[in-house]
């Protein structure tokens, strides 16, 4: 294996996030939060102790937002200032709640249709699965507060701009996400190269959300049990599976098949 040459310090600067994109210092993270900003994720030293750090956590007690204890030196990686230990990452998007979002489909006169993603974290795939949900005309992305893609600029230019418009709902426990999805009467068909039953043999024209994990590990075993089908794609050569954006597309597509009547046949 060839050996990767060492970046420089301008070569890891640009991949830093823009300052914009970010809040430093604990005064202006504990404003932010009681300004009701949408937060990404937090990053906290580990050692912190002070009576403005603890007031800090209080703040992000029983918040949605990710929140990682970290020595100073990864802080120091994002920026050269004086960040006090604290850093906040400013979410591009805001987010919708799940359990508000459902009954307003019902109240539209939809069929809701929803896509979930059980630890889907490449912000390139994110995006894309995004964009193409957007094209299709998916009513929401559902994915975990913690454990999934970042939702960062990048995510939203691979997307195209959709998750500017595209709802996105982040939950904090996605098992019991995937249980109210149940109770409302929403079909969950997960997607995994595990099932029997092929894409093109569920009925997919019924309130539906599809479930996609990661390419590595798949739906997480406990979800996958709680949901009502199991489907694959059909894989002739030797590789096993797609890349999750593509499988996606594909599941996707296959439900605006269905409820638009198209045939298979030409």
């Amino acid at each position: 294996m060839t050996p990767q040459t060492p970046r420089t310090k301008k070569e890891y600067e640009t991949r830093r996030p823009k300052e914009k994109e970010m809040i430093f210092g604990i005064r202006a993270v504990i404003e932010a939060i009681d300004a009701g900003k949408t937060l990404d994720k937090i990053m906290i030293r580990r050692d912190m102790s002070s009576a403005l750090s603890r007031e800090l956590l209080q703040r992000l007690d029983g918040l949605a937002t990710p929140v990682q204890k970290v020595p100073v030196e990864r802080l120091n990686q994002y920026t050269d200032k004086n960040h006090q230990g604290v850093i906040a990452f400013l979410s591009p998007i805001e987010f919708t709640a799940l359990d508000n979002l459902v009954p307003m489909l019902y109240e539209a006169g939809k069929v809701p249709f929803l896509v979930v993603l059980d630890g889907v974290t490449d912000v390139r795939n994110f995006g894309a699965i995004a964009r193409t949900c957007a094209c299709a005309g998916v009513d929401a992305l559902v994915v975990p507060a913690r454990g999934g893609a970042a939702i960062n600029g990048d995510a939203v230019k691979t997307s195209a701009g959709a998750l500017h418009t595209l709802p996105v709902c982040k939950v904090e426990n996605m098992q019991n996400a995937l249980r109210f999805l149940k109770n409302s009467g929403i079909t969950l068909v997960a997607a995994t190269e595990h099932a029997e039953t092929l894409y093109t043999e569920t009925d997919m024209t019924r309130p539906l959300a599809i479930v996609l994990g990661s390419e590595d590990k798949g739906i997480y075993p406990a979800n996958l049990e709680l949901c009502d089908h199991q489907v694959k794609l059909p894989m002739q050569g030797s590789i096993e599976s797609l890349n999750v954006s593509v499988a996606a597309g594909v599941f996707i597509y296959e439900v605006v098949r269905q409820r638009n009547g198209y045939s298979l046949r030409r």
